[in-house]
Parts: structure tokens; C-alpha cells; sequence
């Protein structure tokens, strides 16, 4: 086995097993600050890596960037590397009316409409949370902050085109939460591995809650989404070591 990963660089003898994974590679920055022995290990590209410890156990915590074909990479790459219990923060659009900017949401399974787990697995194939994860994450989420736990939405399309146009309504009908970028990648990755994978998401907004069909009016950068990208940070690290 190669002593580093050939795209993100980890070092392959020093990873800890519990990973957590972050798509904003400035993320890292606000991990490492909760974080104790704090020490970067590789940047290359999107994935920024570094290791410390939470509650006296060691972790690590690794951006992937935005979207499913180069998070996978980076999600096969943790687990060849030694990861066995990886737990995604990122942030979410709410898709359903209850579920708005600032609230945390638990993704229990996600929808796979994305192309690469398409590349992986057949259609009928899920893309399931390790359930102790979850439960993980939802007792140490925080009593004084919405949290929602359900199926989100993993989609490759952000800005939607003017052809095709959004399918965010059909999947709201369904039940779907919220809608992401990666954690169907993520989940089937882990399953495929045997290892346990969550995903914890903080609320930037909701598409659906105004006529803005082309995201025009997308502001994430708010004190709202500041606060909630805090609280899913502290949750996340705390179900990581629980």
C-alpha cells in the first residue's frame, strides 16, 4: 500500500479511524480550533487534512470539496487509508416548509441523484447512515436548536439549468428534507467498505421558500448559518468519539 493516497496525499500510517469530513477546506480552520495536539498532515487540491484530539481521542478532519465525484475520492481514499467511522458537516438547502436557515438536519438516507454512485452501484441499491451514527448525532445536537432527521437530497446540480429545471418540488412531495451534494457518495462508499458514515448538515437556506428558481438570492455567508455551522461542528466531533 502506498505511504500517502495518490490525490489526497494523507499519509496512509497516520490516520486515526474516526474522520470528519467537511467540504470547505477554510472548515478545517474552525474544526482545528475546537480541536486539542491540533497539526496539518497534507494539502493537495481540495482536500486539506489535518489530526488532533476530542475528548482525549484521536480524529481527523479532511475537506472534500463540493460534489460527488471529487468527495468520493476522497471518501475511498480515508477508508483505504484507515478510516472506519467518517461523519460528513456540511451544509443543506431545507426543502420542506419546517426546515429553515439555521436548523441543523440529520441525514438518516439520502437520495441518490447524483452520478457517481450510479457508476458503483445498481439503482436499487441504498445509500443508508450507519443508525448508531445517527443516534449519535441526535443525542448530542443541541436541545436549543431545530433539528430534523430524514432523507436529504444528493444532487450534482446546484444552479439549475433552463432546460431541465429544478426537481426539488417532486422530491419535497416525497419527503425529502433537505437537498446536499455529497452525502449519497459518502454513504455508499462507507457500505461498500463495511465502515460507519453519517451526515450532519447545517441550514443555509430553502429553495423553495421563494420564487428564485436560479438561486439568484443564495446569501450564505449570515450570522444565522455562522451559528449552526458552530453548533453542527461541536455535534459532529462530539458523535464522532461518543
Amino acid at each position: 500500500m502506498a505511504s500517502t493516497q495518490p490525490i489526497t496525499g494523507i499519509p496512509t500510517g497516520e490516520l486515526p479511524e474516526r474522520v470528519l469530513v467537511v467540504g470547505d477546506p477554510s472548515r478545517v480552520g474552525l474544526v482545528s480550533e475546537r480541536l486539542d495536539n491540533y497539526r496539518s498532515i497534507s494539502a493537495n487540491r481540495e482536500y486539506v487534512s489535518a489530526l488532533g484530539s476530542h475528548q482525549g481521542t484521536e480524529v481527523a478532519v479532511v475537506s472534500h470539496g463540493v460534489g460527488t465525484a471529487g468527495a468520493a475520492v476522497c471518501f475511498e481514499e480515508l477508508i483505504r487509508a484507515g478510516a472506519t467511522r467518517l461523519i460528513r458537516a456540511g451544509t443543506a438547502g431545507g426543502l420542506q416548509p419546517n426546515v429553515n436557515d439555521g436548523h441543523l438536519v440529520i441525514a438518516s438516507a439520502a437520495i441518490r441523484d447524483d452520478g457517481v454512485t450510479r457508476g458503483l452501484v445498481p439503482p436499487e441499491y441504498p445509500a443508508v447512515a450507519h443508525h448508531q451514527l445517527v443516534t449519535a448525532l441526535s443525542g448530542s445536537a443541541p436541545t436549543d436548536r431545530p433539528t430534523h432527521v430524514g432523507t436529504v437530497l444528493t444532487s450534482d446540480v446546484f444552479y439549475p439549468g433552463s432546460v431541465l429545471g429544478s426537481n426539488l418540488r417532486q422530491w419535497q412531495r416525497a419527503g425529502a428534507i433537505a437537498v446536499e451534494m455529497e452525502c449519497a457518495a459518502l454513504f455508499v462508499i462507507a457500505s461498500l467498505h463495511g465502515v460507519g458514515a453519517a451526515a450532519i448538515l447545517a441550514v443555509d437556506g430553502n429553495p423553495l421558500a421563494s420564487d428564485d428558481p436560479g438561486m439568484d438570492g443564495y446569501q450564505p455567508d449570515r450570522a444565522v448559518v455562522r451559528d449552526a455551522v458552530a453548533a453542527m461542528i461541536d455535534t459532529a466531533l462530539d458523535a464522532l468519539v461518543a
